[in-house]
Formats: structure tokens, C-alpha cells, sequence
């Protein structure tokens, strides 16, 4: 990578630059220090890989910008690209990706910043981490790897060869390889817990088989008595099915009987309804004329409307016609009064005027008081501006003199209380020591008790195991003891065979065998006894140990707590101790405060400025209150400007008020003319006196037409009636068609009811005949209930048996796959553990070094000999030989080390004896030669390099050197850069990029 050009905006320290590194091949950064020198590196490594040394990342912004940009161009494999990096504070980044083309700059940037960087590292082939290894020689770091011990030089190597993700990947195979071990032995606790399991297999089969026979047998019987209460539920069906029938017969009786009181109730109701519309009827030649005459009040009342229509329109236009006309005369008497009062203020002023302008000889003397007043005052803003200055640095020396004495009062307050408490804390010396030997005392009787508990539980725990020894014993006597009984009760049939032989058994055997059998349990009943026996006292015994156990815990519960206690009162003690020392400490300091104090012998200076200042005053003589009086003595005659402009501006406005008069007295005249006009001879008085002939003419009458309202509403209900007539005419038919057919109904429920009460009648017969067997069925459904709940428990103990059984099933197809997975648990343990060893210290990041060694001392040895003439050589060693004891070849033993011999015309010698100007070349050697190894490792070729080896820490001839090694290895290089901040050394280098620093931000010149 060779940069070509560099374009800064608000970055860092930096506000407009731009660096072109075309033609440079060796160049110089030179500056003051801060003045942006590795700011020039930063903008680089920001643009490239966004990253720099600010912690956070607006923190590149220049101070008070809102946003940074940098474009870098650069060349790499003969192809010119260019990136644009930008950011707004408090927002997002920008990345911009580019490649030169005949065309111009054709754009390579992906979706995204993160796109965009993965595509840059993609052609430049080198990581931020890389680049300052490699490309960037940083201060201090070239003799590194020369002062470390060969232990640590191989850890450096590894560091930058980043040979640490090899220590990622030996922890990932370790966590792997223990988690398939602890797998595998969780694997084959769970097998061994299955294996327990299965044992009860066989028995759970035996127990279903015989589960199954009783439940069908109880099955059989449950069939039998089904059949049995269904039949005696048909003859129940039956008998339930005729009471039903009769209370539905019972019920249409009812409802039957409730429609002929309801028919008689209907036919009630329109009997009358009848008589209601008869009256009505009867009375249709009086509710007819009451009728015509109704409407005959209605017409004359709609003639009397029209003209009441008449009549309010021709008043609302005299009204609308009035209220217009008088609000034009009341606007022309306002105008008037407006006018006349406008005149009366003109009289008015031309008195007051001429009051002010006889008031000219009293202004003229107190303009003179004005005057004089103004130049004392004028005297005493001067001697002021003297004094304020004077005043605020009194007030500040007197400030600063009550905040020192308020010091020193403060810490003699604060070296009393410390006085107080450490007299306290001194006094406190014979009861902490008391407390001490007291709580020491209780530690070492709870430390005898810690040690008798261990003994008391470790006893627990050994009849714990002889506990389970005992019950492991009698689960095998119990069982032997089974097999005892099973035997016995084989023996017991006539021709029982032999349980051993299974041959058949003749008396004189069958006798012999069975005393031997009982023999063997009645011994074995005795061992059991014996087992029990010692359970019993081994169980008592626990009980006692836990008991005693539990009061020795409970003793031993405050034993933290007192050893904390012990701690605390042991501090106390120190304290005490020091008190007095200390209390000699704060007396002599506070004697020293307290004479301070006394005698005023603090701030001597500010004090002897504050008197110095009190004379200074005293001789001025300057008074506030003589400078207040002089500001009021102007204010009193201030008046006097007033008036005087008062009177001038009095004369001007007389001349105008004398021309303004005559033109009101017109204006005057003019309106109360118009308005005699307005109130005899307008339109709007004509036009009122004709809608007042109008309305004559109407001849509305209000109470008239109210008489006939009156009328009217009376008349109204004739306008009911006679509706009530038309419904009634309408209505009497209708009723009484109904009232035939109720009648009708009312005979055909009747006879229907009676054919209900025969029914009645014969059902009731029919049922006292029958036999109702309700109690055999409820004595039937108890028994089949309760045989229904012994095969319910039946049903679900073998349901539990079955579930067992399947469980066993399962356990059995998941114990073969457990034993699968077993054996590959057991296999990938074996793979990652010899991955984990691969992936070590002493695997591949061995061979790695091994590897990358020769390479390193070859290039090494090849920059050597350019700076040293070939006289310098270097060597690594990885191995040496150790020896453990006498010297032979048995004891021989190779140790991992990084040893660097470096051997001249005289020999190998050790580092430490070459001179500085050789030990320099070997380790700038060494350094450029790892440069080299991390650019080709990354797959980059180093065509830039960048030396901040520290100038300023060398002597003449250690920066001699440096820029002699840095010529001879300039041909390497497309482009070397050096930074430093000493002058005499620029003329050392072709050129010279120069960084000044002003208050516009750091500028770039650059001198070739």
C-alpha cells in the first residue's frame, strides 16, 4: 500500500489540509509537540479501517465542527483506489469505496459500512492490527523483543503472529471434551439406574396375567345383571311412560279449561265494546253539526290570519324604517358633539399655552441650577470610576482574609472533635483489651468444639455405612428367606418332588428335606432378628449423634461472628494505641492555630495590600451618599428641560390652533343643517308616515282575532267525535262477527274437555293395576355400582401395571440407546482432547514458530548485513538441552526457549556486550524483518513504512544511526515516513512535511 494523497476536514486537530505524497520516498513529519503530527497517521488509520486512539468515535470531530471527512488515495498491486470516510456527530457513519479507472473513479462500496469494510480488507489485505506491526514502527517497541526473556520471546511472537485464536480454539476443545466426559459419566449413572429398573420386568408380567383373569370374571357377572335391569328398566319405561301420559293428558285438560275462561273473558270484553259503539251511533246527527260548525271557525280564523300576516309585516318595515332613520341622526349629533368638543379643547389649550409661556423667566434660572448640578455630577462620576476598581479589590482581599481565618476556625473546630474522640477512644484502651481476651478465649473453646463436631459427624457417617451394609444384608436373608417358604409350601403337597433335583420324594427324604428346610428358616428368621436388632441400636445411636450434632452446631453458630468481632476489637486496640501519639500531634497544631488566630498572623501580604488600599480611599475621598445627593440635586432641576420644551413646542401649537378654529365653527354649522333634514324631509321619515296609512288601512283587530282562537278550541273535541263516528260505523260489524265466533269456540273446548276427563279417568285405573319395580332396579344399580368400582381399581391398577410394564419398555429401547450414545460420548472426549492438545502451546502454535523462525532469521540476517557490512549475524534457538542431576545422557532433558545468538568477527557473544550502535542495528533489524513476516502473512507486500521510534530519546549518535539505517533500507520501501519533533534533525531527510498548530486548527507544509 503507497498512499498518493490526503484530504482532511474537521478531523482532530485539523480543520482544511490536504497532503500529496507523490515524489516522496523518504520524508520527515516534523513538528512541535501537539502540534498533529500522528494525527496525519491517525487520518490514515481512520479512513482505512475507522479506527484511531480517540475513545469514542465523535470524538475525531474537530471541536465545534458537526462533521468529518477524510479521503484517502492509495496505491496497492499497481491499482489506484480511494476511500471517503465521513461521520455526523451524534449520527451515522458514511463509507465510500472507489478504484481508479481510465473513466475516472468508479464506485466498488457495498451495502452497508460493515460490506463496504470487509471489501477494503478483501484488497488491501491488512487488518488495523496487522498495520501496526508491521507497516508501523512504534515508539519503544524495537528493542522489545530483545530485553525479554526467552520465555516471553516466544509469547510476543505468538501475539503478533495472532496465534492466540489457536488459545480460543484449545479452550473451546477442552470445554467440548469436558462436556462429553461429564455426558458420558451422567451416560452410565443413568444406565446403572436402568438396569435396577428392568430387574422388576418379569414380575410386572405375572401381575398383569392374573389382573386380566379376574377382571373378565368380575366381567361376566357385571354382563349378567346388565341383562337383568334392563329388562325390569323396560317394565319402569313403561309404567314412567304412562304417568307421563297422564299428567300430559292432566296438563291439555288444564290448558283447555284456561282457554274457555279466557274465551268467556274475550267475549265479555267486546259486549261491551259493543254497548260502547251503539251509544256512539246514536248520537250521529248532534256530533255532525257540531262538526260543520267547527269548520266554518276554522275559515274565518285562516281570513283573520292573513291579515294579521299583513298587519305584522308593514310594522316590522315602520319599525326597521324608525330604528335606521334615528341611528343616522344619532351619528350626526355624535359628530356634532365631537366637533363642538374638539373646539371646546382648542379653547382650552389656547389657555394653558398661554400659562405655560408667562413661566419663561422661572425656566431660564433653573436651566442655570441644571447646569451647575450636571458638572459636580459629572466631577463625581469621574472620581467613581477611579474608586469602583479600588472598592471591588478591597471587598475581594477582605473576602479572601474571612475565608482564611474561617479556614483555620474550621480546622481548630475539627482538631477539637478529633482531640475529643481520640481522649474517648483512649479511655476505651483497658475494656478492648478485657473484650479481647475474652472473645479470644470463646474462639479457642469453639475451635475444640469444631474439632469434636468433625469427630461426631465422621462417627454419623460410619453408622450411616454400616446402616446400609445391615439393610443390604437383610434384603438378601429376606429373600432367601422367600425361597425358604416357597420351598416349605411346595413340600407340603403329597407328591411333592424335590426342589433341587425335582425327582419324587419318598418319606424317609420328604422328612429329611423338610426338617432341613425349616431348619435353614428358623436360622435364617434368627439372622434377620439379629440385623433388625443392630438397625435398631445403629438407628438410636444416629439419634443421638445428630441430636448431640445439632447442640454443638447451634453452639458453633456465632463463630464467624466472634472471629469478625475479634478482628474489630484487635483494630480498635491499634487505634488506641496510636491515640496518644496523635493527641500530642493535634495539641501542638491547635496551640499553633489558636495563636494565629490571636494575633491576626495569617495572609500577611493580602493584609498589608488591604491597608495600603483603606489609604489610598482615605485620600480620594470619595462618598456615596455626596454621589447619590449630586444625582437628586440634577433630577430636582431636570424639570427645567421639561418646560423649556414644554414652552417651545406651546408656541407651535398655538399658531396651529389659532388656523383649526375656523374650520370646526363650519363643520359645526354644516351638521346641525343636515340634520333637521334627516328628521323632516328624508326618504325614511316619508316612507314611515306611509306604512302608517297602510296599517290603518289593514284594520287588524288582535282581540277579535283572539275571541275567535278562543272559539275555535272549544269547538275542537266536535273534530274528535266525529272521528270517533267514522271508527264506530267502521268497527260494530267487525265486533259483532266476533262475538259469534267465541261463542263458537267456547262449545268446541267444552266437548274437548270432557273427552279429556274419560282419559283421565282410564289411565288412573290402568296404573293402580300395574306394579312398579323402582326398588329391585335401585337394589340391582348398588350392586352393579358397587362390582362397577372393584373393576375401576382392578382396571386401574392394571392401567398402573401396563404403564410400568411400557415404562420398562421404554427404559429397555433407551438404555440400547444410551449405550449408543455411551460409546460416542466416549469417542469425542478421545477427538477433543487430542484436538485441545493439538491446538496447545506445544502443537501447531509450535510448529508454527518452528516454521516461521528460519524465515524471520533469514530476513533478519539479510537487513543485517546491509546495515552492518556483513559483520553482524543472528541465530535462533527454540531447544536447549537442561540436565537434572548428574550429568549423563539419561538426565538430558530439551526445554522450550527463544535464545538469540548473535555472533561478529570475534565470536558469539552475548546481546548486553555490543556496543549501542550494534545492539541498535540488530534490533531495528529484527523489527523490520517481523514487519516484513506479518505483511506477508497477511498477504500483503510492505511497501509503506512508518518510524516513530522517539527522536527525542536518543543522543547525536543514536539519531545518526537511525537515519543511516533508514537510508539503507529506503530501496525496499516505495515511501518511508519518520516523525519528530526536534528541529536539527529535518535537514537529515529530502522532505520535509512541517505541521504548525494555529487558532484556525493545524496546517500542513510541504519543504522538498
Amino acid at each position: 500500500m503507497i498512499p498518493v494523497q490526503l484530504v482532511l476536514k474537521n478531523f482532530l486537530s485539523y480543520r482544511d489540509a490536504t497532503l500529496d505524497f507523490r515524489g516522496l520516498h523518504t520524508a520527515c513529519i516534523c513538528g512541535s509537540n501537539g502540534a498533529g503530527k500522528s494525527s496525519l497517521l491517525e487520518a490514515i488509520t481512520w479512513a482505512l479501517w475507522g479506527e484511531s486512539r480517540a475513545a469514542a468515535e465523535d470524538d475525531v470531530i474537530h471541536a465545534g465542527a458537526k462533521e468529518v471527512r477524510v479521503d484517502f488515495v492509495f496505491q496497492n498491486n499497481q491499482q489506484q483506489y480511494r476511500i471517503i470516510r465521513t461521520r455526523v456527530r451524534s449520527g451515522a457513519s458514511v463509507l465510500e469505496f472507489q478504484i481508479d479507472t481510465p473513466s475516472g473513479f468508479r464506485s466498488l462500496t457495498g451495502k452497508g459500512v460493515r460490506a463496504t469494510q470487509d471489501l477494503i480488507l478483501e484488497h488491501i489485505k491488512l487488518d488495523y492490527d496487522t498495520f501496526i506491526n508491521s507497516a508501523y514502527l512504534r515508539q519503544g517497541r524495537a528493542d522489545e523483543f530483545m530485553l525479554k526473556r526467552p520465555s516471553e520471546r516466544k509469547e510476543i511472537l505468538a501475539e503478533l503472529l495472532k496465534l492466540n485464536q489457536y488459545d480460543e480454539l484449545e479452550e473451546r476443545a477442552k470445554e467440548s471434551s469436558r462436556q462429553f466426559k461429564a455426558r458420558a459419566e451422567e451416560l452410565e449413572r443413568s444406565l446403572e439406574s436402568i438396569k435396577t429398573q428392568l430387574q422388576q420386568r418379569e414380575n410386572t408380567q405375572i401381575k398383569i396375567a392374573e389382573l386380566e383373569t379376574e377382571i373378565n370374571q368380575l366381567q361376566q357377572v357385571q354382563a349378567f345383571d346388565n341383562i337383568q335391569l334392563q329388562s325390569l328398566q323396560v317394565l319402569q319405561h313403561q309404567h314412567q311412560a304412562k304417568l307421563e301420559q297422564l299428567n300430559f293428558v292432566r296438563q291439555q285438560y288444564q290448558n283447555l279449561t284456561q282457554d274457555c275462561d279466557r274465551l268467556q273473558q274475550e267475549q265479555s270484553a267486546r259486549q261491551s265494546q259493543l254497548a260502547e259503539l251503539e251509544a256512539i251511533l246514536n248520537q250521529e246527527v248532534e256530533i255532525k253539526a257540531g262538526y260543520t260548525h267547527y269548520q266554518n271557525l276554522q275559515s274565518q280564523e285562516e281570513a283573520f290570519a292573513h291579515k294579521f300576516a299583513q298587519y305584522t309585516h308593514a310594522t316590522t318595515l315602520r319599525q326597521q324604517t324608525q330604528q335606521q332613520l334615528t341611528k343616522q341622526i344619532h351619528e350626526l349629533e355624535r359628530q356634532l358633539q365631537q366637533i363642538q368638543g374638539q373646539f371646546a379643547a382648542l379653547t382650552q389649550q389656547e389657555q394653558e399655552i398661554q400659562q405655560t409661556l408667562s413661566k419663561s423667566g422661572e425656566i431660564e434660572a433653573a436651566l442655570a441650577q441644571l447646569a451647575a448640578a450636571r458638572r459636580h455630577l459629572a466631577h463625581l462620576d469621574e472620581l467613581q470610576m477611579q474608586v469602583t476598581p479600588l472598592l471591588q479589590q478591597r471587598q475581594n482581599l477582605q473576602s479572601h482574609l474571612d475565608r482564611v481565618q474561617a479556614g483555620l476556625v474550621a480546622r481548630l473546630e475539627q482538631l477539637q472533635a478529633t482531640e475529643n474522640q481520640l481522649q474517648r477512644t483512649s479511655q476505651r484502651q483497658p475494656q478492648l483489651q478485657q473484650a479481647v481476651m475474652e472473645v479470644a478465649m470463646q474462639i479457642d473453646q469453639m475451635e475444640k468444639d469444631r474439632v469434636y463436631l468433625q469427630r461426631v459427624q465422621e462417627k454419623g457417617q460410619e453408622r450411616r455405612h454400616f446402616i446400609e451394609r445391615l439393610q443390604a444384608q437383610q434384603r438378601e436373608y429376606e429373600k432367601l428367606l422367600g425361597e425358604l417358604e416357597q420351598k416349605l409350601q411346595m413340600l407340603r403337597h403329597p407328591d411333592a418332588i424335590c426342589p433341587l433335583c425335582e425327582r419324587p420324594l419318598d418319606e424317609h427324604h420328604w422328612n429329611r428335606v423338610v426338617d432341613k428346610t425349616k431348619d435353614e428358616h428358623q436360622e435364617t428368621e434368627g439372622q434377620l432378628w439379629v440385623f433388625r436388632e443392630q438397625m435398631a441400636v445403629s438407628d438410636r445411636e444416629i439419634q443421638l449423634l445428630r441430636q448431640e450434632y445439632r447442640e454443638i452446631s447451634q453452639k458453633l453458630a456465632i463463630y464467624d461472628s466472634l472471629r469478625e468481632q475479634r478482628g474489630q476489637l484487635a483494630a480498635q486496640l491499634q487505634s488506641t494505641s496510636d491515640a496518644e501519639q496523635q493527641l500530642q500531634q493535634l495539641a501542638a497544631e491547635k496551640q499553633h492555630l489558636e495563636r494565629s488566630l490571636q494575633a491576626g498572623d495569617y495572609a500577611l501580604t493580602q493584609q498589608g495590600e488591604l491597608r495600603q488600599l483603606e489609604q489610598y480611599l482615605q485620600q480620594l475621598n470619595y462618598s456615596e451618599q455626596d454621589h447619590a445627593l449630586a444625582r437628586s440635586e440634577v433630577e430636582r432641576w431636570r424639570w427645567a428641560e421639561i418646560k423649556q420644551g414644554q414652552m417651545r413646542d406651546a408656541a407651535k401649537r398655538l399658531a396651529t390652533l389659532a388656523a383649526r378654529k375656523p374650520e370646526l365653527q363650519a363643520q359645526i354649522a354644516q351638521l346641525q343643517t343636515r340634520i333637521q333634514y334627516e328628521q323632516r324631509d328624508s326618504h325614511d321619515a316619508q316612507q314611515i308616515t306611509a306604512l302608517e296609512r297602510q296599517i290603518t288601512e289593514i284594520g287588524y283587530s288582535s282581540e277579535e282575532h283572539n275571541n275567535l282562537r278562543l272559539a275555535l278550541r272549544q269547538a275542537q273535541s266536535w273534530q274528535l267525535r266525529y272521528q270517533q263516528l267514522l271508527s264506530a260505523q267502521q268497527q260494530f260489524p267487525q265486533l259483532q262477527g266476533r262475538l259469534q265466533e267465541l261463542a263458537a269456540s267456547k262449545i268446541a273446548r267444552l266437548q274437548e274437555r270432557q273427552q279429556l276427563a274419560t282419559q283421565i279417568d282410564s289411565l288412573v285405573q290402568q296404573l293402580g293395576e300395574a306394579t312398579n319395580p323402582i326398588e329391585q332396579i335401585q337394589a340391582l344399580e348398588q350392586q352393579l355400582a358397587n362390582r362397577r368400582r372393584q373393576l375401576d381399581e382392578q382396571i386401574t391398577q392394571l392401567g398402573r401395571l401396563e404403564q410400568l410394564a411400557h415404562q420398562l419398555a421404554t427404559l429397555q429401547t433407551q438404555s440400547e440407546e444410551q449405550q449408543q450414545q455411551l460409546q460416542t460420548c466416549k469417542r469425542q472426549h478421545r477427538v477433543y482432547q487430542e484436538l485441545a492438545q493439538a491446538f496447545g502451546k506445544n502443537g501447531i502454535q509450535a510448529l508454527m514458530i518452528e516454521n516461521v523462525l528460519p524465515q524471520l532469521e533469514a530476513e533478519t540476517n539479510q537487513l543485517l548485513s546491509r546495515l552492518s557490512a556483513n559483520q553482524l549475524h543472528v541465530q535462533f534457538i527454540t531447544q536447549k538441552a537442561g540436565r537434572h542431576g548428574k550429568s549423563t545422557k539419561k538426565n538430558v532433558k530439551l526445554i522450550d526457549t527463544l535464545d538469540i545468538l548473535i555472533a561478529d568477527a570475534r565470536g558469539t557473544r552475548a546481546y548486553e556486550t555490543y556496543s549501542g550502535g550494534e545492539a541498535f542495528r540488530i534490533n531495528f533489524s529484527i523489527r523490520l524483518a517481523l514487519a516484513k513476516l506479518l505483511a506477508q502473512r497477511a498477504g500483503a507486500a510492505l511497501q509503506l513504512l512508518i518510524v516513530d521510534e522517539g527522536f527525542g530519546t536518543q543522543d547525536a549518535e543514536g539519531c545518526d544511526r537511525l537515519i543511516a539505517a533508514i537510508n539503507a533500507i529506503a530501496n525496499d520501501f516505495a515511501c518511508i515516513l519518520t516523525v519528530t519533533h526536534m528541529p536539527h534533525l529535518k535537514e537529515a531527510f529530502q522532505a520535509r512535511i512541517e505541521v504548525d498548530k494555529s487558532q484556525q486548527g493545524s496546517q500542513i507544509r510541504l519543504v522538498t
